[in-house]
């Protein structure tokens, strides 16, 4: 049974910084394009950044663009978001989230994830 499990969350200051790690289990790392979500109290879950099978290629929401980067390690069935510069609106439970074989602009759509952590609680505070 697949299980991806988010670490890395906290309490942070305003311009200050985390990394996110979201281990993967139960299936085959490789073959997964990779997404992070977050959810605001009150606010629909929206798409963070998200990176392909075999790291073709990356994508990130405009909010986060030039602040947050998206990596992964296939070795560790880990994928990471380090997030710099944050600010109160990146306030939210972050989620780490798998899609089997799918690449390209359809990654930023929370309905093409196969698997969902459980999310982790990122709070900046100002």
């Amino acid at each position: 049974q697949a299980q991806l499990v988010e670490s890395g969350g906290g309490l942070v200051q305003v311009g200050g910084s985390l990394r996110l790690s979201c281990v993967a289990s139960g299936l085959t790392f490789s073959n997964f394009s990779m997404g992070w979500f977050r959810q605001a109290p009150g606010k629909e879950r929206e798409f963070v950044a998200a990176v392909a099978w075999r790291a073709f290629s990356t994508y990130y929401a405009d909010s986060v663009k030039g602040r947050f980067t998206i990596s992964r390690d296939d070795a560790k069935n880990t994928v990471y978001l380090q997030m710099n510069g944050l600010k109160p609106e990146d306030t939210a439970v972050y989620y780490c989230a798998a899609a089997v074989l799918r690449i390209g602009e359809r990654l930023r759509g929370g309905g093409e994830y196969n698997f969902w952590g459980q999310g982790t609680q990122v709070t900046v505070s100002s």
